[in-house]
């Protein structure tokens, strides 16, 4: 294993979000969860919607900790000791509460459109509010 930690950063359309070394990143790929450890082969990958994971890597400012994500589709990108995570968007975990979570799922669960194109539009919202309500049963930090 080449080194304790990676760099990782997390990237929205509006800008960064994280650029922090990382002792270990778990994020949603399109088919499934993804564990990233220091060392990792080079990898292009297609992000799913669910809960990010990134244990930040201990530092002469102190010991590291997790930080947790909802994040929506886009792509992954590891090459040498960074890791790159684009993504439509990026919901902090401490942000989520259960009531607006629970909300939103009884709110996609309900929705049934008759067109293909809704259908798509609230299957992907269904599985967004699935996610965010795992994500905030499950702690802020745990996945």
């Amino acid at each position: 294993m080449a080194g304790k930690s990676f760099q990782f950063t997390l990237t929205t359309p509006q800008g960064k979000v994280l650029d922090i070394p990382a002792a270990g990143v778990q994020f949603p790929a399109h088919d499934g969860m993804v564990g990233i450890l220091p060392g990792r082969a080079p990898l292009v990958m297609k992000l799913g919607i669910g809960a990010l994971r990134v244990d930040v890597a201990d530092s002469s400012k102190g010991a590291g900790g997790t930080r947790s994500f909802l994040i929506e589709e886009g792509f992954a990108h590891m090459v040498g000791a960074k890791l790159t995570l684009l993504t439509s968007r990026a919901t902090p975990a401490e942000s989520l509460t259960a009531s607006e979570t629970d909300s939103a799922l009884s709110k996609a669960e309900a929705n049934k459109p008759s067109d293909k194109v809704g259908r798509d539009r609230a299957a992907k919202e269904l599985e967004r509010a699935r996610a965010a309500a795992r994500l905030v049963r499950g702690g802020k930090g745990g996945i």
